[in-house]
This record gives structure tokens, sequence and C-alpha cells, in this order.
């Protein structure tokens, strides 16, 4: 039998900081909360605000796989593999920390703020060569539909590439349109973060930045009762 378990957008961790606004899904830097560590392997689901002209310094990461997808506004990331560019609306880049990696992440404008989601999933193995890539992703294609936008290394289907048996994807269902998620995993949990809108996903009534958390459910029912732009990640839980 599912179990689902609801989490309001206005009970996460809250910190701002001036340049940087940000919420936290789930226990992180200043924010502690015992109940919400992490929903499996799925250890960080930062919802961050950051000025123009400002941004996170040169600081460190090591064995885990991050996943940042732009909502709106551009981040210039640099990183101590020689990668430095910018990521926009719409793009998404996965970073394997490996065995260790510096990076730096500005805001590209100097005016307009850029508002992200930061996500951190734990690696299945550690130690690993740190690797990076980032993609665009056509908005028409999660139109009513499942847009895949990060998939296991070894997977056959055509997303960006993270050392997890995780998968992330991303819908932006119409008014009355239904959405059906089917897990990879039966064994695997399902986190739904709601962006904006309103839609029931699996009976729970989930508002702007409202979460669910789903285990022990083989398809996952969507329905939206205005448009709402939905990400759906599907991790292992045994972690």
């Amino acid at each position: 039998m599912a179990t689902t378990t609801f989490y309001a957008a206005n009970t996460r961790g809250y910190a701002n900081h001036g340049w940087l606004d940000t919420h936290h899904s789930f226990s992180f830097a200043g924010y502690h909360d015992p109940s919400r560590i992490h929903f499996g392997a799925l250890r960080v689901l930062n919802d961050d605000t950051v000025k123009g002209g400002f941004g996170f310094g040169k600081h460190p990461h090591d064995n885990m796989e991050i996943i940042t997808i732009i909502l709106d506004g551009a981040l210039e990331h640099a990183d101590s593999m020689g990668h430095t560019q910018a990521i926009h609306t719409n793009e998404v880049q996965v970073m394997s920390a490996g065995t260790g990696i510096y990076h730096s992440e500005y805001n590209h404008d100097k005016t307009k703020d850029v508002t992200l989601l930061q996500i951190w999933i734990f690696p299945e193995a550690k130690e690993l060569k740190p690797r990076y890539d980032q993609r665009m992703y056509d908005p028409a294609g999660r139109k009513n539909q499942l847009q895949l936008l990060v998939a296991p290394m070894d997977a056959t289907e055509d997303a960006l590439k993270i050392n997890q048996q995780a998968y992330i994807y991303r819908t932006t269902a119409e008014a009355m349109q239904s959405v059906q998620y089917k897990l990879h995993d039966a064994t695997h949990g399902v986190y739904v973060f709601n962006i904006s809108g309103k839609a029931v996903v699996s009976g729970q009534l989930l508002q702007d930045r409202d979460a669910v958390g789903i285990q022990g459910a083989a398809t996952i029912d969507i329905i939206a009762q205005e448009q709402a732009d939905l990400v759906i990640l599907e991790v292992p839980m045994a972690w």
C-alpha cells in the first residue's frame, strides 16, 4: 500500500542573506530538522533566488550528484575542471563531484534576479571521476507530458546522466489535464515538488512550492486543477 507524506511550502527551512533568498526542503546549512534529513537518495532540494550581480564564491564539493534547474534568469558557473559558462532559463546542469571539485556560481545578470532549484543526490559509488554537463530543454516538450531531464549513467534514455539509479522529470500540465508517472523501480520512492499552480498528486493537493513524498506506489497520478509546473524525482529509498 502506498504511503504519502505532505510537505507544505511554508514548513521548509528559510534564510534571507540579502543577496540570497533560499528555502530548504531538507536540513541544510543553519536549518536542521531531524525528520527532514533526506528522502532516500535525495539529500537537498534548495529553492534559491539570487540577486543581480551576486552569487556563491568558490567552494568545494565531493561525492555528490548536483543538479541545477534554472527557472528564470541565468547563472554563471566556473569550476576547477575548466568549465566557465552560463546556465539559462530552461537549462539543466549536472555535476558529479566525485573525488572533489571547486566551483563558483554567480548571477549572470547585474540587475535581474535568477531563480533556480539546486538538487543534491547521493551517488551510488564514491570517489568517482568528476564530470560536468548541461542541456537546454524545450518547454513544449513537457506540456501535458513528462519530460525526462536526468537519468542513470546506464539508462538508454536521452537525458543528462548521473551516478545514481535516479530519474528527474518535469511536466507542465494545463488545467484539468492529467499525467501519469510509472516508476522505473517499484522499490523507489517519488518526491514531487510543485513549482507553481495547483495539482492533485496521488490524492494530495499541491499548491505553489508544496511537495509530496510517495512510497510503495507503482504509478503516480497527477491531475492539474489549474496550470501546474512540477518536478518529479524518483530515487532509491535504501539510503
